[in-house]
């Protein structure tokens, strides 16, 4: 029996399902964004999980079939109490149903945790999940520098230790974006629009004990939208964003050490990279855009550590 794995997100803005096999490193992931009416920034939760109800299968559908030897599935975006969102429940419904039926181990994760998998695994660096590490995870909804520390449950353990104190990366993005009638999520769309603008500083947010404010932001790219050319005015959030991203980190490692492992939608922006790149060097890992934004795989990842460990 092969050792492959089988992971499923359904987080609020992707439907995901994924296969890993643990001997060859080897991943396909078959994901698809919901549909957003034109002009908005988001969906309610009910339209989000109607819509995994309604493509999940299609998903799974498209995975090349085979035994699995566990799956792994996001059943809440974080793995602290309170955490609950109802899109996570059309996932977690299959994979219960999958898990019984095909008499495997059912190995329950955080939408969190499989962000930091995913980009370890694509960095070519799983052995950081063995150890301690910073990590961001910036994406539509969440900006949070974390310290990973391997739980007693074998899965990534993240505490909190910097990012945003209100208005999170990508909800900046996406309303420069929608200044701009860009499709929503904004991200990809307004990094290509930035690497076309003239080098730009952005501003530079306070930043202490690695922690920042976006909030007034908005109201900056809003003014400068009357006078700026569409592609200098992605540059300036995106430079924002990254000077807030960078100055967090520095403090981090003061105060922890690294490396730091940047996961995330936002973090597939070339503009943050760079500057996170120039800033950290060699101590700085990303995954591949493919695995920056929310996949099904860091939960097909984990779902093999979790099984090995539970065979020793």
């Amino acid at each position: 029996m092969p050792e492959r794995f089988l992971g499923i997100d359904t987080s609020n803005y992707r439907t995901s399902a994924a296969v890993y096999d643990a001997s060859s490193g080897a991943w396909r992931n078959e994901g698809g964004l919901l549909s957003v009416p034109e002009g908005a920034i988001g969906l309610r939760q009910s339209d989000a999980l109607f819509q995994h109800t309604v493509r999940l299968h299609e998903k799974i559908g498209s995975l090349p079939s085979g035994e699995v030897r566990a799956i792994g599935v996001s059943t809440r975006p974080r793995a602290v109490e309170g955490s609950y969102m109802p899109c996570f429940l059309a996932g977690e419904s299959v994979a219960r149903s999958a898990a019984h039926l095909l008499s495997v181990p059912l190995f329950a994760v955080s939408h969190q945790q499989g962000h930091i998998a995913a980009a370890a695994l694509s960095a070519g660096r799983l052995d950081l999940l063995d150890g301690s590490l910073l990590a961001w995870h910036l994406s539509g909804g969440t900006s949070e520098l974390l310290l990973v520390r391997q739980g007693e449950d074998g899965l990534p353990g993240c505490t909190c230790v910097g990012g945003t104190t209100d208005l999170a990366a990508g909800q900046l993005i996406d309303r420069t974006g929608a200044l701009l009638g860009l499709p929503f999520p904004s991200g990809a769309a307004l990094d290509k629009l930035a690497l076309q603008a003239r080098p730009e500083k952005g501003f530079a947010p306070k930043v202490a004990d690695s922690r920042f404010s976006l909030s007034g932001m908005q109201n900056q790219v809003e003014n400068r939208q009357k006078a700026a050319e569409p592609a200098q005015l992605a540059r300036f959030a995106l430079e924002t964003v990254a000077n807030a991203v960078v100055k967090a980190s520095d403090q981090a490692v003061r105060r922890y050490g690294g490396p730091i492992l940047c996961a995330g939608g936002v973090m597939a922006s070339e503009v943050i990279r760079a500057r996170m790149r120039e800033a950290f060097g060699d101590a700085v890992y990303f995954a591949e855009p493919a695995l920056s934004g929310d996949n099904a795989v860091g939960a097909a990842v984990l779902a093999s550590r979790l099984y090995e460990r539970m065979k020793t």
